[in-house]
Formats: structure tokens, sequence, C-alpha cells
């Protein structure tokens, strides 16, 4: 992230937390004589007890990522940040294809089938049943001679990790975190939702991204 897109980002810190939301990311491309400003956004998981550990996070509904376009839009054409030229906001939430990383990212996927890579370059596919700070706590599936096994790995040894879809799922086990409406529905995990706004900035203002 360059320095200009982590001051975007710090600036929109606090019109998103006034929704409970975090810009994870911001990326800046051209468009023809226009440029697209995509924001990614998410729950702030530091709202969250630091006792609970493994409650479910839920994903954002496409009314929150609108209310969040339109804070993000606001702050950036009250302060200029995006100087002369028009531009276009695209404000979504990660989806399933974001590689996973830190506290935050696999404390929003309790519940959730994943694949981590490990620094030691073990791989690792298991449901993520807890998160803390500093320990990611998972449950490896069962094979077929090899009973369910529960794991605790410290996040500093996770390198990568990854959502895995699932489209159809067993059985729900009293102790998943998982609710049993999930089952069997991508919907919440595979997409994201998206809203997109044109801007027209006035030309006196005096952005970071001319």
């Amino acid at each position: 992230m360059s320095e200009d897109v982590a001051r975007l980002v710090t600036v929109l810190a606090t019109p998103l937390a006034a929704l409970g939301l975090v810009a994870v990311d911001a990326t800046v491309g051209p468009a023809g004589s226009h440029r697209v400003l995509r924001v990614l956004v998410d729950r702030d998981v530091d709202a969250i007890d630091s006792a609970d550990a493994s409650s479910r996070v839920a994903p954002l509904t496409l009314d929150e990522v609108a209310d969040a376009t339109g804070v993000v839009g606001q702050a950036l054409d009250e302060r200029g940040l995006m100087g002369e030229r028009p531009y276009t906001l695209e404000v979504s939430s990660p989806g399933v294809g974001r590689p996973l990383s830190g506290y935050a990212a696999f404390r929003r996927n309790v519940g959730r089938l994943v694949t981590v890579t490990l620094t030691s370059g073990e791989t690792v596919t298991a449901r993520v049943l807890a998160v803390t700070p500093d320990e990611l706590h998972v449950e490896v599936p069962a094979a077929r001679k090899t009973p369910a096994e529960r794991r605790t790995v410290p996040l500093r040894q996770v390198r990568a990790g990854a959502v895995q879809v699932e489209f159809n799922r067993g059985p729900e086990d009293p102790e998943d975190p998982e609710d049993p409406e999930d089952v069997g529905d991508v919907g919440d995990v595979a997409s994201s939702e998206e809203e997109r706004e044109s801007h027209a900035p006035s030309a006196s203002a005096k952005g970071l991204m001319d």
C-alpha cells in the first residue's frame, strides 16, 4: 500500500468507525479519463469483547455497504483527497477470494473451513473454532481412517490462509459454531457486496491522487 493510499485509509477510519466498520484495503487505478478508487470494508473486530474468541461475525449486507459508500464518498469529497479529476468510487466487502492474514481476518471467519500454510511449510485444512490475538484454534475434519483433530496454531506461524467454499455439509456438530441455516449456502462467502458512485470533485480540490 502506497503512502498516499495509507493516508487515505487513515482518513476513512473515523467515519467508518461510526458504522462499526474498517477499511481493510484501498487501490486506485485508471479507467479511461477517469480513475477508479476501490475500497474494501469489513466489520471492526476490535469492537468484540476481548473474552469472546468464538462467536460468528456476520457478513456485511448490501445496505451496510451502501452506508459505507456514502460516508466514504462524503469524507473524500469534503477533504478533496481525490484531487481535481473525476473518479468512480467502488466500495465492497472482501469476498472469499481475499487471502487471510492476521488476527482480524481469521476472527471474521470463525466457523468457516480454511486452508492455512504454516511457516514450516505444512498445509492444514480445518474449521476455525476460535481466534485470539495470538492463537488460531481449529478442528481438522475426520478422514476415512483418521478422527477429527483439534489443533492450536500460533498466529505468528501462519504464513498464508484462504477460505474454502463449501457447497454441502453433513449433519451439524453440536459444538460447531456455524448456524444450521448456513449449511450448503455459500452466498455469504463466495461473493462480496459492492456499491459504486461517480464523483467529480471541485476544481479547487488539492488531493493526494492527481
